[in-house]
């Protein structure tokens, strides 16, 4: 696929290369398609690695027919860039490799994952300039035993689905700005 495709930005309004045998890497260009459908699904990209991190969170496209794809775009990785955004990952102190088109989220700065890559274990964000909320989509996070947000400036509700980590042993958010525990 060529990536001067997403030079068309404003003006296609949906691209369909569907059922063909692309196998590829997804250029990142085409989660700049604002407002676009990007249909590719019955291609091989089940070969390469994860589609464009803007793609798979609909950041500026309308729809992406891979979205739901788990190995294209991991449900765990779209967790984490939402966390991102709603603790504005961009005023953060360090955000390496965060927001990073194809890197794995378990290279993300204060990210681990468990010894296949698959899961996040830990995520440690403590005296790191996060603020903002803390969005309840941190429940697909299902596999994390340690989460550490301590010495921010995070406000609202802690979410009630921090409850629902069964694997969760540690948990540190002292020094925020919660005013409450969100009620379900």
């Amino acid at each position: 696929i060529p990536s001067e495709l997403g030079q068309l930005a404003g003006a296609l309004k949906r691209i369909d290369l569907a059922n063909n045998d692309l196998s590829e890497t997804i250029p990142s260009q085409l989660g700049q398609l604002q407002g676009a459908s990007v249909l590719l699904r019955g291609n091989r990209f089940e070969d390469s690695s994860t589609a464009p991190l803007s793609l798979c969170t609909l950041r500026s496209v309308k729809e992406f027919d891979l979205a739901n794809d788990t190995e294209l775009c991991p449900v765990e990785r779209n967790t984490l860039s939402d966390f991102y955004d709603s603790t504005k990952g961009a005023e953060w102190t360090d955000s390496t490799n965060w927001q990073d088109e194809y890197e794995s989220y378990c290279d993300w700065k204060g990210v681990t994952c468990d010894e296949d890559r698959q899961h996040v274990t830990e995520l440690e964000r403590a005296n790191n300039g996060l603020s903002g909320r803390l969005n309840e989509s941190i429940r697909h996070l299902t596999f994390i035993e340690k989460l550490d947000l301590s010495d921010n400036d995070i406000k609202g509700s802690i979410p009630t689905e921090i409850g629902n980590l069964t694997n969760l042993t540690y948990l540190r958010l002292r020094y925020n700005a919660f005013t409450s525990i969100a009620k379900q």
